[in-house]
């Protein structure tokens, strides 16, 4: 099976997305780019996180079209390829529908540095025009919207993150949405306090240095 490490990962994030509460159901997807290969696996579908398979996810050349799996590919494909095209960095995308980065995309308020740890997408979390779900319009709002970040919000929709590897794309998305949360209850009883740009280069330039060194692809998996 090509992309077994891969798509066995998909399967497990793809759990995680449900039990951290990050989406519903089969909302959301992810992907995994193997540039080596040049192959992208990727979750399918409309198939239920519980029931997916490794074999269900899907192998797609950097032109989309499918070289192994029997299921439909995600209908964000699109914005998977277009992120993997746009940055060569970014080995691993993730789209959820988090309740509280959710409402911030339907607020239309990017996320400014209300917290240090708004860090993991960089100085705040921007936010990308609407446009209809599976769209090449959509795909290219998403590339914009993001720029250098690791993150941006899909208004009136979601959120994507990035990262070097599944585990960081996901851990980005889990931290953006805490973020999101606070942010939305600081402004429920007053006015939050933004920490400065000075500040966050700080942090950022820690961030750099934090955790672990980066081991193999499985690894970082766990």
């Amino acid at each position: 099976m090509r992309l077994q490490p891969q798509r066995e990962a998909i399967v497990r994030f793809g759990r995680k997305l449900i039990t951290s509460q990050l989406t519903t159901g089969a909302g959301g997807n992810l992907s995994v780019c193997d540039r080596a290969a040049g192959l992208i696996a990727i979750s399918p579908s409309g198939i239920d996180y519980f029931d997916l398979q490794a074999k269900d996810v899907v192998v797609v050349d950097g032109d989309g079209y499918v070289v192994e799996g029997r299921c439909k590919p995600s209908s964000e494909l699109d914005f998977h390829l277009a992120l993997y095209r746009s940055r060569p960095e970014i080995a691993a995308v993730v789209h959820t529908h988090s309740v509280y980065a959710t409402t911030m995309a339907c607020l239309g308020w990017e996320i400014p540095a209300v917290h240090y740890l708004v860090g993991f997408s960089g100085h705040k979390v921007p936010l990308a025009p609407y446009a209809t779900f599976g769209t090449p319009q959509l795909a290219e709002h998403v590339v914009r919207g993001i720029g250098s970040f690791n993150a941006v919000l899909l208004a009136n929709h979601g959120l994507v993150s990035v990262g070097t590897d599944l585990a960081r794309a996901f851990n980005v998305a889990e931290e953006i949405e805490l973020v999101a949360r606070i942010y939305y209850q600081a402004r429920s009883v007053g006015e939050p306090v933004i920490l400065p740009e000075a500040e966050m280069e700080r942090v950022l330039a820690k961030f750099a240095s934090y955790g672990q060194p980066q081991r193999g692809f499985g690894d970082n998996q766990i």
